[in-house]
């Protein structure tokens, strides 16, 4: 183990760290994480004060080695989290204690789950213990120093957020749908595991956009062309629009931009064409190893069965062909259980500097984490797959 003091920095912008070096305390892990995209929402307005993110990146160092980092934005309000705590926040408000301003370790805008504290995977098993325990109370003690009412580590991989829960915090549970590959070859691999009438109902939805006459099209890397990001733009605000007040638009025009230029290489886009070749619709979605993630759609015209093929089946097949064991098409969605997705466990984990408050819901989250996983059992029980499916 390194001799060499930790330093723990922090800092209103991610523009000061190197970018190689960032991405090295990433590794393997999630491409929301990783230095273009974060840097992206800074440089492009997304993230900013003015739209109540205050940037407050934390990094611990060994001399001039960047070792560890907790992204951490500093938040007036719940918006764009995902993790939905506005009934805590009113019950703050009950007891007339604050619960604005938080302090937030997550991908801003992003229900993906992942490490929230990054440590370099080259050290050893002990510095890199030493380094994690380490980042853990320097985001405590900041949180305690700022004033801030709380701290909210969001989406959290489950191992962390198990180390987090060691140190005191309170653990939440919620789920996901998520898509897994036990080793499909083929997409009509993947439809033979279902019983026979989902079987027939997916191919009817997949037969409805034939009669549509709308087709779809993969785009990746440098296939993605300036028009193709227009596209994809417009159908990401008509979303917006057409949800209002529950759908804010976060992603500025000038970050899709920036993501073809610095985020090519993850990008995977679906176009809906019609019988014109026009696109009438549109998916975002980014790939890192055996991963996918589906993130932003939205259409202009209101076809049977195209968010389905666009957002699911068109995907999966992909994901097939590209050897991805796990698809991630983003929150919410009971529909999704009919086309394949499994209920997946997600994980938070929280301080709040008001005992009372702290201890009400620490009394709550007992039983919603009881409540969260008998449904989740009840969920898997209830998936549409054969029982013994052919060999």
């Amino acid at each position: 183990m390194s001799r060499q003091s930790l330093e723990i920095r922090v800092s209103n912008s991610l523009g000061g760290v190197d970018a190689e070096a960032w991405d090295a305390l990433v590794g393997e892990g999630s491409p929301f994480l990783e230095y273009a995209w974060l840097r992206g929402l800074e440089v492009t307005g997304c993230v900013e004060p003015e739209e109540g993110w205050l940037p407050q990146i934390m990094t611990a160092w060994r001399g001039e080695r960047l070792v560890g980092a907790i992204p951490l934005y500093v938040k007036g309000h719940s918006r764009g989290e995902f993790v939905y705590d506005w009934s805590w926040a009113n019950l703050a408000a009950q007891l007339r204690v604050p619960y604005y301003p938080k302090l937030i370790a997550a991908s801003p805008f992003t229900p993906v789950t992942g490490d929230r504290l990054l440590v370099h995977p080259d050290l050893e098993a002990a510095e890199r213990a030493q380094i994690l325990d380490a980042l853990i109370g320097a985001a405590l003690n900041w949180a305690r120093e700022t004033g801030v009412a709380g701290l909210h580590f969001l989406f959290v991989a489950e191992w962390q957020a198990e180390v987090l829960r060691s140190r005191g915090l309170m653990i939440r549970l919620s789920y996901q749908f998520h898509w897994k590959n036990p080793g499909y070859t083929s997409f009509e691999d993947f439809l033979g595991r279902f019983r026979a009438h989902r079987r027939t109902q997916i191919r009817r939805e997949i037969r409805g956009l034939q009669d549509a006459k709308v087709r779809l099209e993969f785009l990746s890397g440098q296939e993605i062309q300036p028009a193709h990001v227009d596209a994809v733009r417009h159908f990401y605000k008509a979303t917006c629009e057409k949800f209002g007040p529950w759908t804010d638009q976060y992603l500025k025009d000038a970050f899709f931009d920036h993501v073809r230029v610095a985020f090519a290489h993850r990008t995977q886009l679906v176009l809906a064409l019609d019988a014109d070749d026009r696109p009438v619709a549109g998916t975002f979605s980014l790939i890192k190893g055996d991963r996918l993630y589906g993130r932003y759609w939205g259409c202009d015209e209101d076809i049977p069965f195209l968010h389905f093929n666009a957002c699911y089946y068109a995907p999966i097949e992909r994901a097939i062909a590209l050897g991805v064991k796990v698809y991630e098409p983003g929150a919410g969605g009971h529909h999704k259980l009919a086309r394949g997705f499994e209920p997946t466990l997600t994980h938070s984990a929280h301080w709040l500097a008001d005992p009372r408050l702290a201890d009400l819901l620490e009394r709550h989250l007992h039983k919603e984490r009881a409540a969260v996983i008998a449904e989740v059992e009840a969920m898997s029980k209830g998936l549409p797959f054969k029982v013994n499916p052919d060999p």
